[in-house]
């Protein structure tokens, strides 16, 4: 009796040793080591400490388990403690998975304006959706709101033959949603089954190391099986935090693709295409971030403004209704007028002949700013504070550049008014 006992911890020794070294050490450690191993009746029993445990190690490593166990003679059974012992379902005949339902808005290339930056990133998408490419996966990245999702969905509406489009976040839900109803293996097949993968913000996988782990599977089953995968995110793959080394090179054994943020010409275009006026959109176009979600924004404010109140949107209207996004306006006297305001002093009274010494400092500060960020000459400096002279405002600034190199503090204050002007 007592030898069979010490065969038997043998054995297990032996198939604990021979797991570790077909799986990383640190998964090893994380999900196998805390499991307890027993064989009875020519089965290798190891019990999870819960359901969710026993569902990922069935799942993630049920292969590996399966071959080791076989190598010895044994079958494989993955139960709860605690639970009656029972092998876990993996019938895909039997286990169904369906996804949960999101709107899709319908997608066309011509609605991503691109510019010249854009043109490589438009190409590689309109390649990779008319059939199977050399290049999979698909890997872009760039800013928010510089068009990602619009260039995925594209991709998905003109793309021939099945196709799957989750977002980082969606298939983290769906992964674990699977893993509690016991239908991952359904869940495998619901992604494998396709001819173009699409997964939009790959970045809400950072830090979840078994999703994470799926999701590789995934892309490689994808991959050697010819079909297309596409991914966006906010950063190149080497800038990926939160991933490992092997999922980095992956991602970016593809084909890497950035894509800029709109520039003027771009948001101007965007904003006459939802409907607002040329002249509007050629005003607001470079005061608007470089945000594709931001031009939306500004367009459905400046519609629905129309709308409601049954009239035409001019310029003045659209910068007061516009006022909490729009950047200030970077003209001469925009700036004198914004620094009245910053410095607390009134604009008439800076173009003035008030001599008392804050006023001073504040008008020579101004021309200081001006001479700083603009190109302007000296005079047309002093035009704009009130009509001094070029000689008044060649005083002002030896004066202030006197100052700012014996007081730090005036010197950061008037540095970072230059910055927020430039």
């Amino acid at each position: 009796m007592q030898v069979a006992a010490t065969k038997q911890m043998t054995n297990l020794d032996l198939i604990r040793g021979a797991i570790a070294a077909k799986i990383d050490n640190a998964c090893f450690s994380a999900w196998i080591e805390p499991l307890d191993f027993d064989i009875s009746e020519n089965v290798l029993q190891l019990g999870a400490q819960n359901q969710f445990s026993a569902d990922y190690v069935s799942s993630v490593y049920g292969n590996v388990l399966s071959s080791v166990a076989s190598e010895h003679g044994l079958s494989l059974n993955i139960y709860v403690r605690g639970a009656t012992v029972a092998p876990i379902a993996n019938d895909n005949s039997v286990a169904t998975y369906a996804p949960m339902r999101s709107a899709t808005n319908a997608c066309a290339f011509d609605a991503f304006v691109a510019s010249e930056e854009n043109a490589f990133v438009l190409s590689a998408c309109k390649k990779i959706s008319a059939g199977s490419v050399s290049f999979s996966p698909l890997f872009i990245y760039g800013p928010s709101g510089a068009g990602k999702t619009l260039l995925a969905g594209c991709i998905r509406d003109a793309s021939a033959g099945r196709v799957v489009m989750m977002t980082g976040g969606g298939f983290v839900s769906e992964f674990t949603r699977s893993l509690r109803d016991h239908n991952i293996y359904a869940f495998k097949d619901y992604c494998r089954n396709c001819d173009t993968f699409i997964l939009d913000d790959v970045n809400a996988l950072a830090g979840k190391r078994a999703t994470m782990d799926e999701f590789v599977q995934l892309v490689i089953d994808l991959r050697n099986a010819g079909k297309n995968v596409v991914l966006t995110s906010n950063t190149a793959p080497n800038n990926l935090t939160g991933f490992d080394r092997h999922a980095q090179s992956l991602f970016a054994s593809g084909l890497t693709a950035d894509v800029v943020a709109p520039n003027d010409n771009v948001k101007r275009v965007m904003l006459m295409r939802a409907g607002v006026s040329a002249n509007v959109a050629s005003a607001l176009a470079s005061r608007i971030a470089s945000d594709g979600h931001m031009v939306a924004g500004v367009a459905n404010k400046i519609k629905t403004y129309a709308e409601l109140m049954n009239a035409d949107v001019t310029v003045d209207v659209a910068e007061r209704l516009l006022v909490d996004v729009l950047k200030k306006s970077k003209t001469p006297i925009a700036m004198v007028k914004s620094m009245c305001a910053s410095m607390g002093v009134s604009y008439d009274a800076v173009c003035g002949t008030g001599r008392n010494r804050s006023l001073v400092l504040a008008r020579q500060v101004m021309m200081v700013v001006l001479k700083g960020v603009t190109k302007l000459s000296l005079s047309e400096i002093g035009n704009y504070v009130g009509g001094r002279d070029h000689a008044t405002v060649m005083y002002a600034i030896k004066q202030i550049e006197k100052q700012m190199a014996s007081d730090l503090v005036l010197a950061a204050q008037i540095n970072d008014m230059i910055a927020e002007y430039k």
